[in-house]
């Protein structure tokens, strides 16, 4: 695989280099219920669209602050937002500990394999438990739960829960 031409659009590079320090730093100092507000206000000053009562906890690492529209919503400790798509998540919903949202790939049917991303969509008053991760393109419809470590690949209807990813393989 020759991947010398490859190349892939960075339209919001420099702004990147600078969320990442202050994710890295500043927005992990000020750790604690207590400091939510000036959290929040770092997530804004990003560009992020965030409720005024939302719990973002300050180990969390978001990639694009200004992808992440968030209702009266929890996002828990050591969560991931690899978001170089949209992420919408509805009020009173929940993102537990070390859980990983990820709105981006690779299209493997190219020999280049060029990065496709689409967004996610959590509903009101979703539970996403601990170590889940959800993939690129999925909706998780209003009162759903997905399971501890669960996989999520197709978008889980209302009111469901989903559970206990088993492994796979398809032929390419």
């Amino acid at each position: 695989m020759n991947l010398s031409n490859y190349s892939e659009s960075k339209p919001h590079f420099k702004k990147r280099v600078v969320w990442y320090v202050v994710n890295a730093t500043v927005f992990r100092l000020f750790a604690g219920h207590f400091f939510r507000r000036f959290r929040n206000g770092l997530l804004r000053l990003f560009g992020a669209e965030i409720d005024k009562d939302a719990l973002v906890y300050s180990s969390c690492t978001i990639f694009a602050p200004w992808n992440l529209h968030l209702g009266r919503a929890c996002i828990g400790p050591d969560t991931k937002l690899y978001n170089k798509d949209t992420i919408v998540i509805g009020n009173d919903s929940v993102v537990s500990q070390g859980s990983y949202l990820c709105t981006a790939s690779h299209e493997i049917g190219s020999t280049m394999l060029p990065l496709v991303t689409r967004p996610i969509v959590l509903g009101d008053y979703v539970w996403v438990a601990a170590d889940a991760f959800i993939g690129m393109g999925v909706t998780v419809g209003e009162g759903a739960v997905v399971g501890a470590r669960a996989n999520v690949f197709k978008d889980v209807p209302p009111q469901s829960v989903a559970y206990a990813a088993v492994g796979h393989c398809a032929g390419l």
